[in-house]
């Protein structure tokens, strides 16, 4: 199951204040033109984060999100995936998410990311990062393959097979969380995954949440708290130990 639109990150103890919030426009080099959310601190003291929600697109937990990054100085920047054919705004309870996720293709994710990071690095240029869930977690680990001007890729539970297909072209850093008990994905391809990425050389860091669900990273999971905590600080330090990587466009 993808978060719900009630679902929440867990709150940061301390968090600063974020200078600007919302809804933007961006476009492609390709000239197409789509809706992302943004969240930008006060201070910029950390990386650049472009977010890949789950297939319910840009809900409200992804505006959260991306408020806790810039609450601990990342600049971030959720990508809608359904700008392009249901039009712009963030996607409530009601929002008919298939016939648009059908639509969806991983050049067009690459484009929108490459849009985020332009927009980035505009207005200060640093490390970018892309950090996604599902859906978005696999298209995260992806995109470690590509030529996209990145220092990393982190997946929450993501899917593994768009990275397991490209596996001897990774170049990057990836970090993989993954939940022990997920329904999207089993433990075997998972395992088959990381294989691959070991045999490949890739430098990656994989953890698994002994008995989580799917989109365990959420505040109503009171019995995942050890969980998430230690799924932020593991971003949180891979961000950190990554961040000297630039890899060229």
């Amino acid at each position: 199951m993808c978060h719900e639109t009630d679902s929440r990150p867990p709150k940061l103890e301390n968090p600063s204040d974020v200078a600007r919030r919302g809804e933007i426009v961006l476009t492609t080099a390709g000239g197409v033109y789509f809706s992302a959310l943004e969240a930008i601190p006060v201070e910029r003291t950390g990386a650049n984060i472009v977010i890949l929600p789950d297939i319910r697109g840009t809900h409200p937990y992804y505006a959260a999100l991306a408020e806790r990054f810039a609450q601990v100085g990342h600049a971030a920047i959720v990508i809608d995936y359904y700008g392009r054919t249901a039009g712009p705004g963030t996607r409530g309870s009601d929002f008919v998410w298939k016939p648009h996720f059908e639509q969806v293709n991983q050049d067009d994710v690459a484009d929108d990311v490459a849009a985020a990071i332009d927009h980035l690095d505009s207005e200060e240029p640093g490390p970018t990062f892309v950090v996604g869930f599902c859906f978005g977690g696999g298209q995260a680990w992806r995109l470690a393959a590509s030529d996209l001007a990145l220092s990393g890729v982190v997946g929450f539970y993501g899917l593994p097979g768009p990275a397991r297909a490209v596996v001897d072209e990774i170049r990057l850093p990836m970090l993989l969380l993954l939940a022990g008990e997920d329904v999207a994905t089993t433990t075997e391809q998972f395992a088959d995954l990381t294989a691959a990425l070991d045999a490949a050389g890739v430098d990656f860091e994989e953890h698994t949440y002994d008995g989580a669900p799917h989109s365990f990273f959420d505040s109503k999971y009171e019995q995942w708290r050890d969980a998430c905590e230690d799924a932020w600080t593991r971003t949180m330090s891979f961000l950190e130990r990554h961040s000297h990587v630039r890899a060229s466009a």
